[in-house]
C-alpha cells in the first residue's frame, strides 16, 4: 500500500474466510483502503483435521498482513466477519456472542470455512481492546414463509429451529441494495430476482426487502455449479446410497464439493471450461449449455412467487464475468424483466457498509 496510515485514522476490518483463502479488507467508511486475498496452499490446509483447527493459522496470517500494511491496533474501530453456518435467523447485523461462537465451532449446519469468520473476528476484536465483533447477513438467513418450507414429506422437512437454506445472502442483498441505490430507490421498494453464480449457485426472490424463496445452495437444490451437484435424481441417489460403493462422507462430497464441473470435467475453473467450449470442446460446450439452462430455469420459476411482477433480474458472482454465459442466460429470461449484470461479488463492501451502520448508531441484533 502506497499511502502512510496516520495514527488518528479509524478503520473497519472486514474478514471473509473461504475454502483456501481468507479475504481481508480495510475500509474507511465506505471507502476501501485496501483488500488482500491471503492464499492458503492446499497442502497447508490439509494438515488440519477440522475447519475449526485452522483458527490460529488463519488469524496469524491476518495479523501479519495488517502489520505489513502498517495498520496498528488503534487504527481499527470495528471488526466484522462473514457469518457462519449456525441456526436460521433474520437478516441484519449481529453481535458475536458465546452461543454463536460455539455453534460456529461445532459447525451445526456444516463445517465450512465461513464458520471461522465470527471466531477470528471476535478474537481479534478482543485482542485489540474492542468489546465485541460483528457479523452481517450470514448465509443461513431464512425469511421464507412457512408454506415455502414444506418438502412433500414430513421426514424431509427441516427443523426450523436448527436447519434452513444455505445461500449467498451477503452478496445477494448487497447487489440488490446497490441496484436500488442506482435507481434512487430503497431496496424495500422493489421485487428483484438475484442470481449469485460462483463456486455455488443461489437464486433468490427479494420481495420488498425479504428473500421469500431461495434454493439451498450448499447441499442439493437448484442449478449445478463448478463444485456442486444441485438438484439430483432422488431415486438415483437412493441407489447410490445403498450400493455399498460409497461412504456417507463421500456422497456428501459428491454433492457439495465434487459435483458439477468437477465431476464431469475434472476442474472447478469456470473460465477454463468457457475457453475450452469456445475452442470447440463438445463436452465443455454441453456442460456450459446445461449450466445456463438450469440457472435460467431457477430464475424463471421464482417469477411465479410474485405473479410475474419482477422489477429486475440481477446476475452476480465470479461467473458473471463471462459475457457469453450471461448472454445465453439473458436470452432465456429477459422476457420476465430487465436484466443487469454485476461482475464478481460485493461481500467486502457489504460488510463495511454494515459495520458503518453500527458505527453510526444502528443497533445490532442479538443472536439467540
Amino acid at each position: 500500500m502506497s499511502e502512510v496510515i496516520k495514527p488518528e485514522q479509524k478503520f473497519t476490518l472486514a474478514i471473509n474466510p473461504g475454502a483456501t483463502s481468507t479475504k481481508v479488507s480495510v475500509y474507511e467508511g465506505e471507502q476501501e483502503v485496501f483488500t488482500e486475498n491471503i492464499k492458503h496452499p492446499l497442502e497447508e490446509i490439509q494438515q488440519f483435521h477440522e475447519v475449526a483447527d485452522q483458527f490460529d493459522y488463519r488469524k496469524n496470517a491476518i495479523m501479519d498482513m495488517l502489520k505489513k500494511h502498517g495498520v496498528a491496533n488503534e487504527n481499527i474501530a470495528i471488526v466484522i466477519g462473514r457469518g457462519g453456518l449456525t441456526r436460521p435467523c433474520e437478516s441484519g447485523v449481529y453481535k458475536v456472542n458465546e452461543l454463536m461462537k460455539q455453534e460456529c465451532h461445532d459447525g451445526i449446519q456444516g463445517k465450512h470455512a465461513c464458520n471461522l469468520g465470527a471466531l477470528i473476528s471476535d478474537s481479534i476484536a478482543k485482542e485489540i481492546g474492542l468489546e465485541t465483533a460483528y457479523i452481517a447477513d450470514p448465509g443461513i438467513v431464512d425469511e421464507r414463509p412457512d408454506f415455502a418450507k414444506i418438502t412433500g414429506h414430513p421426514v424431509f422437512d427441516m427443523d426450523p429451529r436448527r436447519e434452513g437454506v444455505i445461500w449467498h445472502c451477503l452478496n445477494q442483498k448487497m447487489t440488490a441494495k446497490l441496484y436500488a441505490r442506482e435507481l434512487g430507490k430503497h431496496y424495500e421498494d422493489l421485487n428483484l430476482i438475484v442470481a449469485h453464480l460462483g463456486g455455488g449457485v443461489s437464486v433468490g426472490i427479494h420481495v420488498h426487502g425479504r428473500v421469500v424463496e431461495v434454493n439451498r445452495a450448499l447441499c442439493g437444490l437448484g442449478a449445478f455449479s463448478p463444485t456442486r451437484s444441485g438438484s439430483i435424481n432422488a431415486s438415483k441417489l437412493i441407489d447410490v446410497c445403498f450400493s455399498g460403493d460409497y461412504t456417507k462422507e463421500k456422497i456428501k462430497k459428491m454433492i457439495t464439493a465434487e459435483g458439477g464441473f468437477v465431476a464431469y470435467l475434472g476442474t472447478n475453473d469456470a473460465y477454463e471450461v468457457e475457453q475450452k467450449a469456445m475452442a470447440g470442446d463438445e463436452k465443455c460446450k454441453l456442460l456450459v449449455d446445461a449450466f445456463c439452462y438450469q440457472v435460467s430455469l431457477e430464475i424463471s420459476r421464482l417469477a411465479a412467487v410474485v405473479n410475474g411482477k419482477v422489477d429486475a433480474i440481477l446476475l452476480t458472482g465470479g461467473i458473471a464475468y463471462s459475457k457469453p454465459w450471461m448472454a445465453q442466460i439473458q436470452e432465456r429470461i429477459s422476457w420476465i424483466a430487465p436484466v443487469k449484470v454485476y461482475k464478481g461479488e460485493n461481500e467486502m463492501l457489504a460488510l463495511a457498509m454494515c459495520a458503518n451502520e453500527v458505527i453510526n448508531g444502528v443497533q445490532p441484533k442479538e443472536y439467540k
